[in-house]
């Protein structure tokens, strides 16, 4: 498997504080694409017709999912109020639209990420994601991967699993974007305040 440049997991709070000064799409989408742990592809095509508000879930089909298979994705407040603050283009069916119409494309997303001079690409997020879960947090290794959309190696396994682990995976992504608002600074201190519990 290849390996993409990710930021530390540590450091997401500031990239996030730093990412939301930016304006312009691609900034929104790479946001998108932190707080729900989604693919790059998956967040550019991504419609308004898939969200759900209401519900807050996102719906991505199984054609543009790696698995083929359908994903939902639970929303966070702070993923509504990015999508609350985003303008609607007539014609145009994207979220994360193009300035010339049409989606994003990945080097879009992938520039902002040069512009705020960070070793990572979109894509690497999901690796910040993912050590975040293992290292920083006691949410079963099954619901991080059903976040992830990772498909399940066992096929006995696989059988069994039919549920999305939907309310677990809301809590996570909750407990994510509640991360990602949080500054280094605090983070270190609040893993010193475990260390000392423990």
């Amino acid at each position: 498997k290849a390996h993409f440049p990710a930021l530390p997991w540590q450091d997401i709070g500031g990239f996030m504080r730093d990412l939301r000064k930016r304006h312009g799409v691609a900034a929104r989408a790479l946001e998108w694409i932190i707080l729900t742990a989604c693919r790059s592809g998956e967040a550019r095509f991504a419609t308004w017709e898939e969200i759900d508000m209401q519900e807050r879930v996102w719906t991505v089909p199984a054609e543009r999912m790696k698995a083929g298979k359908e994903h939902r994705v639970p929303l966070t407040d702070d993923a509504i109020r990015l999508l609350e603050s985003l303008p609607r283009f007539e014609g145009s069916p994207y979220v994360f639209p193009a300035a010339r119409g049409g989606a994003l494309s990945d080097m879009t997303i992938s520039a902002v990420c040069r512009r705020m001079e960070v070793d990572a690409v979109p894509h690497g997020f999901r690796s910040t994601f993912r050590d975040w879960c293992s290292e920083h947090t006691n949410f079963p290794s099954e619901v991080a991967e059903m976040a992830l959309a990772h498909t399940i190696e066992s096929a006995t396994e696989a059988a069994y699993r039919r549920g999305d682990l939907f309310v677990k995976r809301q809590r996570l992504m909750d407990a994510w974007a509640k991360f990602c608002n949080t500054l280094p600074a605090e983070a270190a201190e609040v893993t010193q305040l475990h260390a000392k519990r423990a």
